[in-house]
Parts: structure tokens; sequence; C-alpha cells
């Protein structure tokens, strides 16, 4: 079962024009060749229908011309006053001879019958009746042998005149009634292909000769004649075969040749559906060659139209599945033309496409946890080793906010979002500003990395400018806030120490961290952190000194820790006079 898509579009319009390729030559081929096929058979009829009724023709003229030259036997001696009884047997004997002769006259110079013969009759010897007006003496005498017309005896039997005159006045004329019955052996012996006939057909038309002698013996009616002097008629008197209908009303082939002395016609007719039965066969066999090409053109019209459409197809597919996302979809094409280099430039198109979506999801995840900036360097190396697990030294840096329970555990959800929104906007930015590494944040809490994964010169440097535009901004975001009647503060912590930093999760879920006691220390200096405060331990103390202005707090006894640690801070008083000395880069 074919499937109906293919029959719309491309395919049906190629297997439509490769179909009509090849069919259409091959039916003009089969038109042309059936028309000179025709044209020859009707040749080759119209040549044999000729030839045969010609030779149906001589066959008849024998028949007359051997009666003839019979009674031209008994024309060869001049009359006597005495009784002639040598002619008398002459003419028996020629009644033997000749059973189509019914009777004799022998008339002698003067027109006098000496003689009368018959079959059916009484003989009569030296009448000597008149007979010189006879139409069949005047006509002998006139063209030596006289034809008359056909006359049916009893309405039945068609009956012939002859006459004939001597060589000379002396020896009289011989008149013959001739039983046109009997040359039916004649007509019957007629045979033409394997159901052709003849039949003969006097001057009037009426049937005289028939291979059905019932047909003869009603030959005289007009209903028996009529339908054979059409198929004469029909003819013409050009040369050449034509077609009619038989009495019977069958289509026939016929031709004609005329009987010189009585003027009768021979026709010869066969029946249509033998006369073409070789034009019949060769078209029945074009036919069906006709109708086998036809089913192998479209055999491979079809073959040719799928092997076409087929790798557009593919390509169209291919187009689909890559605009829904599938991106490694990849097309085979092995036809080693055109098709198959859309198909190679198509997968490479798919590869780019797979490449940049790696890149843009490589890109995204980086940005999750670095800079913007930082995440564009470490993609533009295309080694994103630099997040794999190592140990280096880090500042880590947390901060929160103070009095955020009690503000969230008061205020509305939507205020709530309202402040966190407004909070980490402020402090994306700056993460971003001094290309630090934001680790994660929860509820107000932050921790970002500063050194790691990417290295910079003076890492303690960068994490207290980065902790000095937080506290800054923040504080700004904090009066804000108090206008609005909610009350926190922002405190910082910052440590300094080695870490062991990477990726950490599972495929679909990777975060950047740090692990290791320099955390702990900066969550516990964050917490230890009052408003505007921002609390850093002695390495981060040491990596600024002279560069920022640090006020030494002395030791402190942070949980987690069992000796006190020496802590130092940055007030939010002389956050000023830092801003006026620092930049991004130190």
């Amino acid at each position: 079962m074919f499937p109906r898509d293919r029959f719309r579009g491309l395919f049906y319009k190629y297997f439509l024009a490769l179909f009509v390729a090849v069919a259409t030559p091959l039916a003009f081929s089969a038109v042309i060749e059936g028309w000179f096929g025709y044209r020859d058979q009707r040749a080759r009829l119209d040549q044999w229908l000729g030839l045969q009724s010609a030779s149906a023709a001589a066959e008849i003229h024998d028949f007359i011309h051997g009666i003839t030259t019979q009674l031209g036997w008994l024309v060869q001696l001049p009359w006597t006053e005495e009784p002639d009884e040598r002619r008398r047997t002459d003419a028996l004997r020629l009644l033997r001879q000749t059973p189509a002769i019914a009777s004799l006259t022998l008339l002698d110079g003067n027109g006098l019958e000496r003689l009368y013969i018959s079959r059916i009759g009484l003989n009569r010897i030296e009448s000597r009746a008149d007979r010189s007006a006879d139409p069949a003496l005047v006509g002998a005498r006139a063209a030596r042998i006289w034809f008359s017309d056909v006359s049916y005896n009893r309405g039945s039997e068609p009956y012939l005149t002859v006459a004939m005159v001597g060589n000379r006045p002396a020896v009289g004329t011989v008149v013959a009634e001739v039983n046109l019955k009997l040359i039916w052996d004649v007509v019957s012996a007629l045979k033409f292909g394997r159901t052709g006939y003849a039949f003969i057909l006097d001057r009037s038309g009426r049937l005289i000769a028939h291979p059905d002698i019932s047909l003869v013996l009603r030959g005289a009616e007009e209903a028996t004649s009529k339908p054979f002097r059409a198929v004469r008629d029909a003819i013409g008197p050009t040369r050449g075969f034509a077609t009619s209908r038989d009495a019977q009303g069958h289509y026939v082939a016929a031709s004609a040749a005329p009987v010189q002395g009585p003027d009768w016609t021979v026709v010869v007719a066969q029946p249509l559906s033998e006369a073409y039965a070789p034009l019949y066969a060769a078209l029945w066999r074009t036919a069906m060659l006709l109708a086998i090409s036809s089913i192998l053109a479209g055999i491979l019209a079809y073959a040719l139209a799928d092997r076409m459409t087929e790798p557009i197809k593919l390509l169209e597919e291919g187009t689909e599945r890559i605009g829904a996302g599938a991106l490694d979809h990849r097309i085979s094409i092995h036809t080693g033309d055109e098709f198959q280099r859309l198909a190679d430039s198509f997968n490479r198109m798919a590869s780019e496409l797979e490449l940049a979506q790696q890149h843009q999801e490589r890109i995204a995840k980086l940005k999750r946890f670095l800079a913007p900036q930082v995440a564009d360097l470490v993609d533009r190396a295309g080694d994103d080793s630099v997040l794999d697990g190592r140990r280096t030294d880090v500042v880590v840096v947390f901060c929160d906010l103070r009095g955020f329970t009690a503000f969230s555990a008061g205020a509305t959800p939507d205020e709530v979002m309202s402040v966190l929104s407004e909070y980490y906007e402020s402090l994306g930015t700056v993460v971003a500003k001094f290309e630090a590494t934001l680790i994660n944040f929860s509820g107000d809490g932050l921790m970002v990395l500063v050194n790691a994964p990417v290295p910079i010169e003076e890492p303690a440097l960068r994490a207290i400018d980065l902790a000095v535009d937080m506290q800054k901004n923040v504080q700004a975001l904090i009066a804000g806030w108090r206008s609005r009647g909610y009350h926190v503060g922002f405190g910082i912590g910052l440590a300094s120490g080695p870490a062991t930093v990477g990726r950490i999760g599972y495929k679909d879920r990777l975060d950047y961290t740090a692990i290791g006691s320099v955390v702990n220390l900066a969550a516990r200096l964050c917490a230890s952190a009052a408003d505007k405060e921002i609390l850093i331990d002695a390495k981060v103390a040491a990596g600024v000194k002279g560069k920022r202005p640090v006020e030494d707090l002395g030791g402190r006894k942070i949980k987690g820790f069992d000796e006190a640690i020496p802590i130092f801070g940055i007030s939010f008083n002389s956050l000023s006079l830092a801003e006026a000395g620092r930049s991004p880069d130190g």
C-alpha cells in the first residue's frame, strides 16, 4: 500500500514527470506502429482481395467460355434442305457433356428452326418455324455471341440464354438455355481465407450464384438480392476493396471484378474480423507491450521519484529535529551526488550548532559561580580544567544581614522578597565588578571566593576592596529600607588560607565551592561582625598592610577554634578614605 502523503508535493511531481517522459514516447510509438500496420494491412488486403476477385471472375468466365466453345462445334457446317441426323447426334452428345445446358435450338441461315432438343420438353426436328425475329438470333448476328438477361424459371432457378452464330451465314445459329443453378459448383469451389466466399450478381443486381443455393433460388426476390447489391454498390466502379455489411449484418471486406460477356459482377467477401485478424493480433500484441511498458515505466518512475525525494525527506525531517533541539541528529545519505554533499553540509551545520549549544551551556554553567568576565576568560581558554579540584590559597568572603530573621518574621513575603532582590542585585554587581567567584547564597547570607578558580594578583587587597564596596552599597540600601521601617544591618567577614576548591555535585547539578578551615573562619568572622563592620583575619590584614586602613581589634574567641584568633577590622567610617585610594585592580 502506497503512503497517501507520497503522492502529494514533490514526489507526485517527479513521479508524474518521469512516468510521462517514459510512457508518452512508448504510447506515441505504439500509435504510429498501429497506424502504419493498419495502412499496410489495408494495402495487402486490397491487393489480395483484388487478386481473388479477378481470379474468381476468370473462373466464371471459363465456365461460360467452356459452354460457348462447345456451342461453336454445332455451327461449323452449312445447312442443306435435308434433315441432318448428325447435328442431332452432336446436340444430344453436348447435352450429356454439359449438364448446365437445358436445351439447344439450331437455326439455319434463314432463321428457320431446324432442331430443338430439351432436357425437360419435347424435342422438335425440322419444324422450320421462323425465328428470324428472335432477339437471341438478332443479338447473335450483331455480336456473334449473345447473352440474355438472367431469367428465373418459375421464379426460382436462374437461366441464361446464349446464342452463337457460325463463321458463315449458311452455318446458322445455335441458341442454348443454360441453367445457372449448376454454376453453384464453380462458386462453391471458390474459397478465400478461412470463411471468405464469392457470389455473382447480374447487371441488374440480382443474385445468380452463391455458395448457399437457397439464396440463389430466391435471387429474384428484392429482399434477397438487396444486401448483396449493397455490397457491390459500396465497392463502386473504382478499384479496391470496401467494407460493408452482409445479409446477416456482419461487416465484410469485399472486392469485385466484372465477368466479360454476360456483364456480371463477381464479388468476393471476407468477414472483417478475419480480414483484419493479422492487424488485430498485431494491435493486441502492441497493446500488451504498451501495458507492460507502462507498468515498468510506473515502477521505474516510482523508484526514481523515491530516490530523488527520499534525501529531501531526510533533510526535511532532519531540519525539524534540529529545530526541535535534537542537535545530535545526523543524516546519512550515500548517493554520491548533490544530495550527499547537501547532507554533509547539513551534518556540519548540526555539529557546529551542537558545539555552539555546548558552548552556551558551558558559559551559562560557568556564570553561575564565576563573574561574567571570568567565565568568558575560561571559555576563551577552551579548557575548564581550572574548575577541577585542587588546593590553593584563597580569600573567603562571607556577608549577611543583621536582624534579618526578625525582619522576615514581621514583614510580608512580598516585602522580604523585595528586600532580598535589591540586596542580591547590589551584591551581584559588586562581585562581578571585582571578578570574584560567587559560591552560594542562602537567605541573606552570601559566600564569595577570591583567587579561585582564576588566580589574581594581591587577592587580599581585591577581597578588602570587594568587602568595602559591598558594605557601602548595602548600607545605602539599608538607609532606604529604614525609611520604610525595616531595621536590618550588614556585616562582613574575610579570612585567607589554603582550601580545597573545585566542582562538587553530580551530572545535572554542579557547584564550585571551597572546603577548609578558612571557610569556617570567614563564616565565624562574619557572624561576629556588627552592622557596618568588616572583620578580617591576620593573614588578610597582612596582605593589605599599608594599603588600606586596618584596625587591630585584638584576639577573640571564635566558635570552633581552640585559641583566640587575632581579629582586624575596617570600620564603616574609614570606607570613604579607602574608596578614595583604590580601584578594582588595587
